[in-house]
């Protein structure tokens, strides 16, 4: 980290006055021990961080200070986990050891700052963030708090963002939305998941997190009365029941509207639910269940419920500790609303998740819900991955948002995410039974083994110790579960088989007197093998046939040429490494000359094309990925591929942008929907487009359904000032209900 000016007087005022809010505050949770190590990390950080300033220019201590705020504040950590997150950055960006953290706190407090500390330099991998996002990962299964205080810091950097450069601030934002987000949410962190979300949206789509929030903003007052004249008719039948009790009114994420906005292709003013009606009871344990009962009765005696949109946490709890009944009734003016029940308990686990959950441990034995998660997490983590980034995508497969909830015979419930598999089931169960599963019925009917499951499923696995997993099984799952242990049988096998061809090998070069040591290399290089193993197990199943000897020169008893190509059955060719992109023309769309930067340099020294994913415009903010073969790959900042090569792959990811002169008509495909009104539709679009806008038209298909229509179009524009203006004009026309860019689908090179 960059040295700067030391603390001034004003800014250790400042400094004092934060650290002195949060001892007070964690005062009373602190034992003697306790108060001494944070005044000791206090000092630490103080003396260890004195010369360094955030890209703000701020101070950096005040960082920790926050970070372990947070904690506490936000997420209900304890004293040994606020220690830790004043020091979580020491050992990464000072002079201090984690020999002198282990000196001055203990053991306890030294795993977790450890834990925190991101790998330096000297580990020579490619994938240096998805190595020290797996360091982090793995800490779930010793101390679940460095995960937790790690969702603190990533938060708090999050909210400071802003001082950040527009590059940087798009690769933050892909490693949360990949894997930050969806670990909060798994971890019951629903605020800072939601958090996570808004601002994520709000560095990758600006003007429209900017749009909706107006509009949120000038709705609010409008919402505020609304939820009055909903909870008013209420009050008097839950005073009946003389309980302790709260309602709460609050507004939807603006990521959760705009979610909702993408997904049922409806303008803002057509959506009703923007808020959810929160009812929270504050009861005994053992009547929680038929309180929150007694009150959902209450509300659908009052409103007209929409019984498809009931659902019941209550009885059985998310997979991750997550307690509500939620559902949507008709309110005054015919207009949705969202009512969420549950008790203060209940209120408390969702708003701190699994910090608050420990405080409950023992309760309806809840602690088991997540004790079956992070015993996958411990066997993944036992299962062989070929590098970091294998590991984090099994992982991430663990972090699910929707599940189903299905049976055993014995009437065992188990809990996968949605889409998850028949094999899929097998492995829950357990490895052995994932093996040797030869047969799979669900409600005692026989079914494929790649068959997605249903709530309510009942599961039987037939097994055969005969049986073995197979490659296309990994294509027939979806848990990370499954999938690692398919890879780990299949390496196992891939082994054994190879240590057949090694001995064949080594017969081999023995019968010609050849060191096996001093020509393996060779051969590996020769039959373009990525290495040793891989070359063994092409020679068992034959792919590679090792040809007379007679064929290799041989010098001082090592293979030194050749006099002819290998004779092999299967092509083992090597990619081109990934940073070192041809110097060719573009080809694809054809594009001016210097019409794309990279790092500030034209990008004509590159092969380089759009992605077809996303078909930037001039005007959209774009990224330059460096794939394996294809060059350098021009993207949106908010494609949807976007997250994933950002997060996994950003040492390929450059910083990109649209010179002032392009000259280029780009392609761009329309989806408009609207009411079908007959043949005049297509006559007034292609009217308002080419004739009205002299836009030209690539492509035109309409299909109707029912009263509704469906187009696509495809138009030349220059920019993307264009493009909006043709899409508004569109928006205008009537009947038209919606208008969006078209985003194919597109499996990029990794």
């Amino acid at each position: 980290m960059p040295q700067g000016e030391a603390i001034t007087d004003s800014e250790y005022k400042i400094i004092h006055k934060e650290y002195d809010a949060l001892s007070n505050k964690l005062r009373v949770k602190s034992t003697d021990e306790d108060k001494q190590h944070l005044k000791k990390a206090y000092d630490l950080i103080l003396s260890a961080h004195k010369f360094q300033r955030r890209r703000s220019g701020e101070p950096y201590v005040l960082h920790p200070i926050e970070v372990a705020r947070i904690c506490f504040d936000e997420i209900g950590l304890g004293p040994t986990a606020v220690i830790s997150a004043l020091l979580h950055d020491v050992v990464e960006d000072t002079d201090t050891t984690l020999e002198d953290i282990n000196q001055a706190f203990g053991p306890k407090i030294t795993r977790i700052v450890d834990g925190l500390t991101k790998l330096d330099g000297t580990y020579n991998v490619e994938n240096k963030q998805a190595e020290n996002f797996k360091k982090v990962l793995s800490s779930l299964t010793y101390d679940v708090r460095v995960a937790l205080i790690k969702m603190a810091d990533r938060l708090h950097n999050l909210r400071t963002i802003g001082s950040m450069p527009r590059d940087k601030q798009l690769k933050i934002a892909a490693e949360t939305a990949y894997i930050y987000t969806p670990l909060a949410h798994r971890l019951g962190l629903y605020n800072i998941r939601t958090e996570f979300n808004d601002i994520c949206m709000m560095i990758t789509e600006p003007e429209t997190h900017r749009e909706l929030s107006g509009k949120l903003q000038a709705t609010e007052s409008d919402r505020a009365k609304y939820i009055s004249e909903f909870i008013t008719p209420l009050k008097d039948k839950l005073d009946e029941l003389q309980i302790e009790y709260r309602v709460l009114g609050r507004s939807k994420a603006i990521s959760s509207i705009w979610n909702k906005i993408q997904k049922k292709q409806i303008p803002f003013e057509e959506i009703y639910d923007l808020f959810a009606v929160r009812i929270i009871c504050d009861v005994d344990i053992e009547k929680e269940k038929s309180i929150c009962w007694q009150i959902y009765s209450i509300i659908t005696d009052v409103y007209n419920p929409i019984p498809e949109r009931l659902k019941d946490w209550v009885t059985t709890p998310k997979s991750n500790g997550y307690e509500s009944l939620h559902t949507t009734v008709i309110g005054p003016n015919g207009r949705y609303v969202e009512v969420q029940v549950r008790s203060e308990r209940m209120d408390d686990i969702a708003e701190r998740g699994f910090a608050a959950h420990w405080k409950y441990k023992g309760i309806k034995n809840k602690h088991s819900v997540y004790d079956r998660w992070l015993d996958n997490i411990r066997a993944l983590l036992d299962a062989q991955h070929s590098d970091a980034l294998e590991f984090l995508n099994d992982f991430k497969s663990n972090l699910f948002q929707k599940e189903v909830f299905v049976f055993t015979p014995n009437g065992d419930m188990r809990i996968l995410p949605e889409g998850a598999t028949a094999l899929d089931f097998a492995f829950d169960i357990h490895s052995e039974v994932g093996y040797h599963a030869t047969a799979i019925k669900v409600n005692n009917k026989l079914v494929p083994m790649g068959t997605a499951l249903q709530n309510g499923d009942q599961i039987s696995v037939t097994t055969n110790k005969n049986q073995k997993p197979s490659e296309h099984w990994i294509k027939l799952t979806v848990t990370g579960k499954a999938r690692s242990k398919i890879r780990s049988a299949m390496k196992e096998d891939k082994r054994q088989k190879g240590e057949i061809g090694k001995e064949i090998l080594m017969r081999k070069l023995k019968n010609q007197k050849l060191d096996f040591e001093d020509n393996i290399d060779f051969l590996v290089k020769y039959y373009e093998c990525s290495n040793r193993p891989d070359l063994y197990y092409a020679i068992s199943m034959e792919e590679v046939k090792l040809p007379d000897f007679k064929n290799f020169v041989i010098e001082n008893n090592k293979l030194t040429s050749v006099k002819e190509a290998p004779d092999t059955k299967a092509d083992h060719g090597s990619q081109a490494p990934a940073d070192t992109p041809p110097k060719k023309s573009t080809k694809g769309q054809k594009l001016s000359k210097t019409s794309i930067l990279v790092n500030g340099e034209s990008a004509d020294q590159y092969q380089f094309s759009l992605a077809k994913c996303c078909t930037p415009v001039q005007g959209d903010d774009i990224f330059g990925y460096l794939t394996a073969t294809e060059g350098l790959k021009i993207h949106r900042t908010n494609c949807k591929n976007a997250t994933h090569l950002l997060a996994n792959y950003n040492y390929r990811v450059l910083k990109a942008s649209w010179s002032r002169k392009v000259g280029t008509n780009f392609i761009v495909e329309l989806l408009i929907i609207g009411v079908d009104s007959g043949p005049g539709v297509i006559t007034a679009i292609s009217n308002e487009i080419s004739n009205k806008l002299g836009v030209n038209i690539r492509s035109f298909s309409i299909a109707g359904n029912e009263g509704y229509f469906e187009g696509r179009v495809g138009i030349f524009v220059k920019n993307t000032d264009q493009l909006n203006h043709v899409m508004s004009a569109i928006m205008k026309l009537e009947g038209v209900s919606t208008v969006r860019r078209v985003i194919e689908d597109e499996d990029q090179n990794k």
